[in-house]
């Protein structure tokens, strides 16, 4: 078994609630986005996202080794530009997509060199 296929396997768990929270937190910035600033639902439901978000972060850290699970909070860049896209309709180009794409390959080559 490779190091890396090991380094996953050692931190599956702490990976998959990393990841969840990473998702949680961009939509809660993305409701932020919607509330336009002022007192409202989107607001309020931004603050519960982001919440979730941090605390699931806080619970996954139980689940995996530090320098592997803290990386993976980078791929709120990559949700919160999907994000934007499918429900703010910003659109993105060539850099953004090159950006997202390096941004995984860091994550993939950070998150799995745990040995």
């Amino acid at each position: 078994m490779s190091r890396f296929t090991k380094s996953i396997k050692e931190n599956r768990t702490g990976i998959i609630l990393m990841t969840l929270a990473a998702f949680l937190i961009s939509l809660g910035q993305m409701y932020w986005k919607l509330s336009g600033a002022g007192i409202n639902l989107e607001l309020i439901g931004g603050f519960i996202f982001y919440f979730l978000g941090a605390v699931l972060m806080i619970v996954s850290f139980r689940f995996g080794s530090l320098s592997v699970l803290h990386p993976l909070l980078s791929l709120g860049y990559v949700f919160a530009l999907f994000l934007g896209v499918f429900f703010i309709g910003e659109s993105i180009g060539l850099l953004h997509l090159l950006g997202m794409l390096l941004i995984i390959i860091g994550v993939i080559l950070i998150g799995g060199g745990d040995h």
